[in-house]
């Protein structure tokens, strides 16, 4: 029996996958990955509107629109994000928030950027895609101090314990694992990922980034996720067919996708 899994995080406008783009697609549903959530930031201010066109160009796609902290530096045009969130197959805001590993762009910035993408989020009723590195109490701080809890969302890529999970889960987040849970060093990840309750649970790629294991070192692409969500399964001691369904049936519900 096919699974039925949703990717709700890959960068579907990424580079690498300028050549065979519609075959990575293919790939995924082949898989059993019946949707992939193309996430809008990342790449400037361009990926939102490339991840909408590819969300109209396939029936399998769906979109977020947002600005990366690493580009907040060139600032937010929130007007274009408003219009483009109007889009009936735009399904969330962000990627946002703040990245204060990297710091690609002044913290100052970052976090204008990041209130004013809730502060969208909240004005078009759309949960939020959470980028946090290094910046996880402001991030919860920002989330809870402007009401994000009306919304909810999702901290994509989770690298807190689960102390930090439940926290979220107190103001309407999810959390997401990316095939970082298969990685050979990953035993802190894994054993978060234990204590987390399956109902707050999300499965992603980020691809083209973090491919898992067996798929280490290539590109990755939203048909792995199977690999994660066996992990996961694994993890709990569960069949990935009931992995599969309940992140899948979390991943409908926080972005109001239909069945």
């Amino acid at each position: 029996m096919k699974l039925d899994l949703i990717d709700s995080h890959a960068h579907l406008d990424a580079e690498p996958f300028g050549p065979d783009r519609d075959q990575v697609v293919a790939r995924a549903v082949e898989a059993g990955v019946s949707r992939i959530l193309s996430v809008g930031a990342g790449y400037g201010a361009v990926s939102a509107r490339r991840a909408v066109e590819l969300a109209e160009r396939y029936p399998h796609v769906w979109a977020s629109v947002g600005l990366h902290p690493h580009d907040a530096r060139d600032g937010v045009d929130i007007d274009e994000l408003r219009l483009l969130a109007r889009h009936p197959k735009v399904v969330a805001i962000g990627e946002t928030g703040l990245d204060f590993v990297k710091e690609l762009s002044p913290r100052d910035q970052q976090r204008e950027a990041f209130a004013r993408q809730v502060e969208l989020a909240l004005e078009a009723k759309k949960p939020l895609i959470i980028h946090s590195r290094g910046a996880g109490e402001e991030c919860l701080r920002v989330l809870e101090e402007r009401g994000a809890k009306e919304v909810g969302g999702v901290f994509h890529c989770f690298a807190e314990d689960a102390e930090f999970a439940a926290r979220l889960k107190a103001i309407g987040f999810l959390v997401s694992f990316p095939g970082i849970l298969t990685f050979k060093k990953s035993d802190a990840v894994r054993a978060t990922c234990l204590q987390v309750p399956l109902d707050q649970v999300l499965v992603e790629t980020d691809a083209p980034f973090m491919a898992p294991e067996p798929h280490r070192g290539k590109r990755c692409e939203p048909a792995f996720v199977l690999e994660t969500a066996r992990c996961l399964a694994a993890i709990k001691g569960l069949p990935v067919e009931e992995v599969a369904a309940i992140t899948t049936k979390n991943a409908l519900r926080l972005f109001s996708l239909m069945r």
